[in-house]
């Protein structure tokens, strides 16, 4: 009986052996796939690695946005749009859960300084900016001159309305202004150490602050940052970029440097800058006004005991031929919007230009999918354009259009009494298209079959007709003497003959009297006024004229 249960136990063992020998051999299989390779660890795992698409960390990066909601403009396809950006953001979700939002420079205001009528639009309109700032997910940005437009108390509420930490170590005196802040991503703790110049042209900065060395802020940032877990440091400086690029110098413990300027003026658009690589920081600037966004994703390889360290596995190196190869396209695509309903380009040079369209999207497609070997933790770079194509996220959106509403109801009553300075004694007023047909009947046809003679409508669909951003583009003779104002426009809504021709009072009076309008306007006359960047892009004088023209308007 005993040798029997032996014999059983002694069969048992040798059909267990093997059976151990295969969990042993998985066992180890698996941990050797669950072991992080040393950080900067050569290993085929960790060149395989390279192709892995969900980041530890994704950074989507914005630079001196200075309070632009949205392209303005008559060109199809705009750079653009934080209801697009938004769109952009949440349709990645899938491929990047683990992201953070962060920006420097200006974020609220377009101008460091708010007029007085302008207030309250702006106001609300920095509200709005805010509201959609939270929208995305905006971790925090460094602020600039800008955001203080309304004061310390205003950034304040903005700054609890979008969620975000405002950033600026370095800032003695600035109400509701941090330095550092630590986000938890995907189990990696993330600092982020901000600093900002909001000095004005006079040098003078806000009420009650004082700046110190943005370069001391930055080093205390990190090791303040340090005694919080971080092991990730990303910098966000509003600065001059020579300053700002002499901090990554400094500061060589930061990862990734954003850059924004300390302030903003104006609707003018930046290029593209390319990310640059200073020692192991990769510096990133975005252009202003939510042109384009910049994707930093950081892939976490190693628990080495060393700082992490992380190489360019694309981007940085290619960054020039990429935005080289964006202008080419977007030049094309600017042409070739220009060139719809021209009756002066043959369908063959429009079927030509699109064949080269395709062929330089190809080329940067193939560009953008190059991967370079490297070993241990590594990030890639890619700039996205902020444009219509990427959709509408509906909150956001909602938003807008909620903004826009309200500066509607308010300035049509606020201006209401607002009415045009009267002309000079001798000189000519506005009168308006209608009283213009009653001598000329047959332009008055072409005009009606233009776009311009329903631009006063695209305000009014969107509720922008007492828009004071809006509305000098879209009526005859904007802030004029006898002209139009945001609310005194009846007769000159659109864009009328006068607009180019000149105020007619004079001449209806004295219809034969020469050089009292101007007859025939120079084409390049529409470009100083409004089909200027940032409003319309590649705008092509000549062949928009053809557009405007008909039988008894500058045609037979």
């Amino acid at each position: 009986m005993k040798r029997s249960l032996l014999r059983g136990v002694r069969r048992g063992y040798a059909l267990l052996i093997p059976f151990l020998a295969i969990a042993a051999a998985a066992g180890a299989a698996a941990c050797q796939g669950c072991k992080v390779p040393e950080q900067g660890a050569a290993s085929a795992e960790a060149d395989a690695d390279v192709g892995a698409t969900r980041p530890t960390v994704r950074l989507y990066v914005l630079s001196t946005v200075a309070g632009a909601l949205e392209p303005c403009g008559c060109t199809k396809d705009q750079l653009g749009g934080i209801d697009h950006l938004a769109a952009l953001i949440e349709s990645q979700r899938g491929e990047a859960p683990d992201r953070l939002v962060v920006g420097a420079g200006p974020l609220l205001f377009m101008e460091p300084e708010v007029k007085p009528e302008r207030r309250t639009q702006d106001a609300w309109k920095a509200e709005a900016m805010a509201l959609a700032a939270k929208e995305i997910g905006l971790a925090a940005w460094a602020p600039g001159e800008n955001d203080w437009a309304l004061g310390a108390e205003a950034l304040a509420k903005y700054q609890e309305q979008s969620g975000a930490a405002v950033l600026a170590k370095n800032l003695e005196g600035a109400q509701g202004v941090r330095g550092v802040v630590v986000r938890d991503v995907s189990g990696v703790k993330v600092g982020l150490i901000g600093v900002s110049d909001p000095k004005g042209l006079a040098g003078a900065y806000p009420d009650g602050v004082k700046a110190g060395s943005a370069v001391e802020a930055v080093k205390a940032g990190v090791e303040e940052a340090k005694k919080q877990g971080a092991t990730v440091f990303v910098g966000l400086a509003a600065l001059p970029r020579g300053e700002a690029l002499r901090l990554a110098d400094n500061a060589p413990e930061l990862h990734v440097l954003v850059l924004g300027k300390p302030s903003e003026r104006g609707d003018v658009n930046d290029g593209p800058k390319p990310p640059v690589l200073i020692g192991t920081t990769l510096v990133v600037e975005t252009p202003n006004h939510l042109q384009s966004v910049a994707v930093v994703d950081l892939f976490v390889r190693g628990k080495g005991d060393g700082p992490l360290v992380f190489a360019d596995a694309g981007g940085v190196a290619k960054a020039d031929e990429l935005i080289s190869l964006s202008a080419r396209i977007r030049e094309l695509e600017i042409r070739l919007n220009g060139w719809e309903g021209s009756k002066t380009v043959s369908a063959k040079d429009i079927a030509d230009r699109k064949a080269d369209l395709e062929k330089l999207r190809a080329e940067k497609a193939q560009l953008e999918s190059a991967e370079t070997k490297v070993t241990g933790s590594f990030f890639r770079y890619s700039a996205v354009e902020v444009r219509e194509k990427l959709g509408a996220d509906k909150d956001v959106a909602g938003q807008l259009l909620a903004y826009y509403k309200r500066v509607n109801v308010h300035n049509k009553e606020a201006f209401a009494d607002r009415v045009p300075e009267p002309p000079a004694k001798g000189e000519a007023s506005y009168i308006g298209i209608d009283a213009c047909t009653n001598c000329h009947d047959d332009e008055r046809k072409v005009f009606d079959g233009t776009a311009h003679a329903r631009a006063y409508a695209t305000l009014q669909q969107d509720f922008k007709e007492y828009n004071l951003d809006c509305v000098s583009c879209h009526v005859t003779g904007y802030g004029k003497p006898g002209g139009s104002t945001v609310t005194h426009n009846a007769s000159l809504q659109n864009v009328q003959c006068e607009e180019c021709h000149g105020p007619g009072s004079l001449h209806a009076k004295d219809p034969e009297k020469k050089g009292l309008i101007v007859l025939a306007p120079s084409p390049e006359s529409c470009v100083t006024q409004c089909h200027h960047p940032p409003h319309v892009e590649g705008f092509e004088p000549m062949a928009k004229m053809q557009l405007i023209l008909g039988p008894g308007h500058g045609r037979d």
